[in-house]
């Protein structure tokens, strides 16, 4: 019970701090881009960066990419934006697939600990020599499937955080794809100040 214990705690600690980092890092898209295209039509390069870096989240620093390489070609752009993209997936996604590997551990792990105390029960009545009663048997038993039971409510509350966690990374991925591709082609399109912005994709729910 004590090792289910600590990875139940474990588990809990990494769901709670990739559940925060996420919330932070997750904004409004299409009006993080609206904002951004305003201060370009305008031709304000410096208010754009400045807006950039003072969000938080993997969205502005996509978008900080772009537009620290809009005065390069287009092919330029469009391989820094995709390693900064990269690299902000893997940041999103990270310690993630840790919870799923909890919830496969854990019912594993509990049922080793009922086979163990089932071997400890059964090694010392073979010892004592004497038969036990059917209440110590059932004590003993009950306390043996606890570990097992224990294993198998970590494995469903893993499974349930594990596909929360999931649900946000891929939302926040979709984001990150739609705000790099609407503002390079924005740049590309030489920044029209008749453009109008689509809110399709990128909108959040």
């Amino acid at each position: 019970m004590i090792p289910l214990a600590g990875l139940a705690f474990v588990g809990a600690i990494i769901f709670l701090e990739r559940l925060l980092y996420l919330h932070k890092g997750q904004i409004r898209a299409v009006e993080f881009v609206a904002g951004i295209k305003t201060a370009l039509k305008s031709r304000r390069l410096l208010e754009a960066l400045t807006i950039c870096d003072e969000s938080f989240g993997p969205i502005p620093r996509v978008v900080k990419t772009a537009l620290l390489n809009c005065e390069q070609t287009s092919e330029i752009m469009s391989q820094s934006v995709s390693v900064a993209a990269q690299n902000e997936f893997a940041l999103i996604d990270r310690r993630v697939s840790s919870v799923a590997l909890i919830a496969k551990i854990a019912p594993l792990l509990g049922l080793m600990g009922t086979v163990l105390a089932l071997l400890q029960m059964f090694y010392t009545a073979s010892k004592s020599g004497s038969y036990a009663t059917v209440a110590e048997f059932s004590m003993s038993v009950y306390a043996a499937l606890l570990s097992t039971a224990f294993g198998l409510l970590i494995a469903i509350f893993g499974w349930v955080g594990y596909s929360f966690l999931n649900s946000r990374v891929r939302a926040i991925a979709h984001d990150i794809d739609w705000s790099a591709n609407d503002i390079m082609l924005f740049i590309i399109r030489g920044m029209p100040e008749n453009e109008n912005l689509h809110l399709k994709g990128g909108e959040q729910k």
